[in-house]
């Protein structure tokens, strides 16, 4: 025989489950929630403003190739050696510059979900207290369970709810 505190029938009522594990999957958590959308959505901005600026450089880079190549034949071999690497240098600047900004992107995406999950944590551990629930596990190591313990959808809510995407608190905003 269970015995059903008020927090349970409570819980139960919210659809929040009553046990003493619960799941989430925490990618989803992330992209589905306002903070996950609105990050998504300024790296996926960058991202296409980095594209376009590679686009250009390469095609800059590209006439200057051509403007190289056609001179080569009137060139003495020394001189155009000196240009040619000195291009070379300037590509590989170039290059190691873009992938610098690539990583920063990157990084920047990761620092977003690093600070997603620190706002999140006080809206799941009510979430736990409110069940009973001793733990949260990633329902993706989970082998096997009913979906009934998971609470990724209620998550999502509350925690939209608790800090909405973010940006009005400067959580995550763009760094």
């Amino acid at each position: 025989m269970v015995l059903l505190g008020p927090a349970a029938g409570t819980a139960q009522q919210i659809g929040l489950p009553q046990a003493a594990i619960l799941t989430i999957e925490t990618d989803r958590l992330f992209a589905e929630s306002a903070f996950g959308r609105r990050t998504a959505n300024e790296i996926e901005a960058d991202s296409a403003v980095l594209a376009a600026e590679n686009r250009k450089m390469e095609a800059e880079l590209s006439t200057e190739e051509k403007d190289l190549t056609t001179r080569r034949p009137d060139m003495e071999p020394d001189a155009f050696r000196a240009l040619a690497d000195a291009f070379d240098e300037k590509v590989q600047l170039i290059r190691r510059a873009q992938d610098a900004k690539a990583r920063a992107l990157n990084q920047r995406a990761d620092k977003a979900r690093v600070e997603f999950l620190r706002a999140a944590r006080p809206v799941l551990e009510a979430l736990m207290r409110e069940s009973g629930a001793g733990v949260i596990l990633e329902r993706n190591s989970v082998f096997l369970s009913a979906d009934a313990t998971d609470i990724t959808d209620l998550a999502i809510s509350r925690i939209d709810a608790a800090i909405g995407d973010g940006g009005a608190t400067g959580i995550g905003a763009d760094q």
